[in-house]
């Protein structure tokens, strides 16, 4: 497993086996999957400015990737989701991008703007993770207690390792 992520000279580093930097694309790869553009209006306009469709998603993963603005009014938070979800989606699949660009086999050089796309495209991957495998603040006591031949087990390893990469990378940008 790697060390994590350094700070070096006008960004961070990491080492990464083959085997994690592969991981890491095939997740980060589901999300973009996941985060393609939604659909726009009818309205040229509106096709041109990005404003879409406004239904709250479906996906358990997508409504905790693009969540509700307005709890207590469902009026609000569709008019929000029509004139923001385009963008977000477009910022999710930017930040993937710059992953799947920059992690590969061996020593990684991020500038501190890759990191920060880096960082944010770790978060979705462990938001839409931590949603399949139902997550919670007890994860560490299940993972302990958890059988290494359990179908689960690898699954929660790999989300733990990803917390300990997103933990890395923060302490290494600050």
């Amino acid at each position: 497993m790697s060390s994590g992520f350094r700070s070096s000279r006008g960004g961070v580093t990491i080492d990464l086996d083959a085997g994690e930097a592969s991981i890491l694309r095939s997740l980060v790869g589901q999300i973009l999957g996941l985060v393609e553009r939604g659909q726009t209006g009818d309205d040229p306009l509106e096709r041109a400015l990005g404003i879409g469709a406004a239904e709250t998603p479906s996906d358990p993963v997508l409504a905790r990737l693009f969540p509700s603005a307005y709890a207590d009014d469902d009026e609000a938070a569709t008019e929000f989701r029509r004139y923001t979800e385009a963008t977000l989606r477009d910022g999710k699949r930017a930040d993937a991008e710059v992953l799947l660009e920059t992690a590969e086999q061996g020593r990684v050089r991020l500038t501190g703007e890759q990191a920060e796309s880096w960082l944010r495209a770790l978060n979705d991957v462990r938001l839409a993770l931590g949603v399949r495998l139902e997550v919670t603040e007890e994860l560490h006591d299940q993972l302990a207690e958890m059988a290494e031949d359990d179908p689960r087990y690898p699954a929660y390893v790999t989300y733990d390792w990803l917390t300990y990469l997103q933990d890395t990378l923060v302490r290494a940008l600050w």
